[in-house]
């Protein structure tokens, strides 16, 4: 699955995100993927309810397209 595409999906479906995707460091593996996500809508939540977040915006793709995701989340004030 294409980066952008994965860093739109997340960015459109959690509130001001901005999303930075890569390939995790898996040699040939391209359905292993890394993400850093900031977002103020992480504010005042747990570290499984902001993963969750970024789960569900990217739906079925968990299960067709992406066999892995790392996943760092940052409200903007921890990011700095």
């Amino acid at each position: 699955m294409d980066l952008t595409e994965v860093e739109r999906l997340i960015e459109e479906a959690v509130a001001n995100a901005e999303a930075e995707v890569r390939r995790a460091r898996h040699e040939g593996d391209d359905e292993h993927l890394a993400a850093t996500v900031v977002s103020p809508a992480f504010e005042g939540e747990s570290l499984v309810d902001r993963h969750q977040q970024v789960y569900d915006a990217l739906d079925e793709h968990m299960t067709t397209d992406i066999h892995a995701l790392e996943v760092e989340t940052f409200t903007p004030e921890e990011r700095g």
